[in-house]
């Protein structure tokens, strides 16, 4: 349980507030580089952190990020038109470069130095593994992409997209690292999951998470985050082994091969991008399609036009009654759309101080923990480790069985020996 003070530092991540100014100490995904897919194409319009934005991509390809309002008589410029080298208001013309410098203020005479103290707000930004990234801290202080194994391998082995959720970014992030709710959430009531019995095999699918519904952890904090270990009884000899990552301020890495990103619009909803990824090997047509379409198991499908998704709150998600006596523990058809609807049902932002958390809520506890300390170390001078050591993100969430006396850290590492993660 947090108190209310703590609460609020966790999920305010606006200007000024101490998660916020945590968070913009690191690159942040702001939007996929397909949404800005050719030079002078239309803006986009992009919140983040609480602050309304505009992405646009220049003529010579460069993707500016900038205040969403022109300075002048704050017109919108998602409206403007994006031209020979900026972004130029409808309103009264005024024009801005992908730095934020005012380039051409034609309502001005030619004579005048106004345009020249004239500069609306912009952020730095980068274009890597599909994103494009942000920076939205101090100049002084630019970090270090973070290295994490997508970020790592071509880019035809590996496909990113994203959606709305409807709630604070902490309700999704705390919801990825919760190997206890696979027991039932996901849990098909028609089929039985695949059993596994060999030592060191790869298992995410395992009988194992509905026979023992009870996960015990062991959790190791790591420069990066937290390498989160939860085992069940397996066989006589072994655990099954669920290993998950939780890297600051927003990454989840979970078996096999699936990662997620929970970054802030504001304080009551997140952009996430999903990620699904090849170490081994390049992504198929079709599996990038089934993706793409949203009928792959981890993806949702959206309302056309939009990043919302198509089963949401207003429809109670599709519930279906009959599917939940019989195939879906939810009655929720949609993999992946079973987590949104549970973690958006807690309200926009949980009241933590009613909370009542058992002996399987560790790796939320200690997520929850880690990140207050980073935030209140940084109010005091410390700035956090991770955001310019890009290397401490390398990791892989895996599933498998390991003998009893095998410490799932070395187990894992073992398993993926040669990957240069650990």
């Amino acid at each position: 349980m947090l108190t209310f003070e703590e609460n609020e530092l966790l999920c305010r991540t606006g200007p000024g507030t101490s998660m916020g100014e945590l968070f913009r100490r690191f690159w942040i995904p702001a939007l996929l580089s397909e949404e800005v897919p050719t030079s002078d194409c239309p803006p986009v319009r992009v919140k983040l952190l609480g602050e309304e934005l505009v992405a646009f991509r220049d003529t010579q390809g460069r993707v500016g990020l900038v205040d969403a309002y022109c300075p002048h008589r704050r017109a919108e410029l998602f409206y403007g038109r994006n031209e020979e080298g900026g972004l130029r208001c409808a309103y009264h013309g005024w024009k801005f470069d992908a730095e934020g410098k005012c380039v051409d203020l034609p309502t001005e005479p030619p004579e005048s130095n106004f345009k020249h103290k004239i500069h609306i707000t912009s952020y730095a930004t980068k274009e890597h593994a599909g994103l494009v990234w942000a920076y939205m801290g101090p100049k002084e202080r630019k970090p270090e992409l973070p290295e994490l194994e997508w970020m790592r391998v071509p880019p035809d082995h590996v496909y990113v997209w994203k959606w709305i959720q409807e709630s604070n970014y902490m309700q999704g992030l705390e919801g990825e690292i919760d190997s206890s709710h696979l027991a039932f959430t996901h849990r098909r009531l028609d089929e039985e999951p695949p059993v596994t019995t060999e030592v060191g095999v790869p298992a995410p699918n395992a009988i194992y998470a509905q026979t023992d519904t009870v996960p015990r952890f062991d959790i190791k904090e790591r420069p990066g985050g937290l390498l989160i270990g939860a085992w069940r009884d397996a066989t006589e000899d072994t655990y099954y082994w669920r290993i998950t990552w939780f890297l600051v301020p927003f990454y989840s890495m979970t078996p096999p091969g699936g990662a997620r990103v929970y970054v802030p619009r504001d304080d009551e909803s997140c952009w996430v991008f999903g990620v699904t990824y090849k170490y081994d090997r390049a992504l198929t047509d079709k599996e990038r399609e089934a993706w793409r379409s949203g009928k792959a198991n981890g993806t949702p499908e959206l309302i056309p036009g939009t990043w919302r998704t198509q089963r949401n709150k207003d429809n109670n998600f599709l519930i279906n009654r009959e599917l939940q006596r019989a195939r879906y523990y939810t009655g929720i058809e949609s993999f992946r759309e079973q987590d949104i609807a549970l973690t958006t049902s807690m309200g926009a932002i949980i009241d933590r101080t009613k909370e009542h958390l058992g002996t399987s809520d560790a790796a939320i506890i200690a997520s929850r923990r880690l990140l207050i300390k980073l935030a209140r170390a940084l109010q005091e001078g410390q700035e956090p480790y991770a955001a310019y050591h890009g290397e401490v993100y390398r990791g892989r969430g895996v599933a498998l069985l390991l003998k009893k006396n095998v410490p799932f850290d070395e187990g894992a590492k073992e398993f993926i020996k040669g990957a240069n993660l650990f």
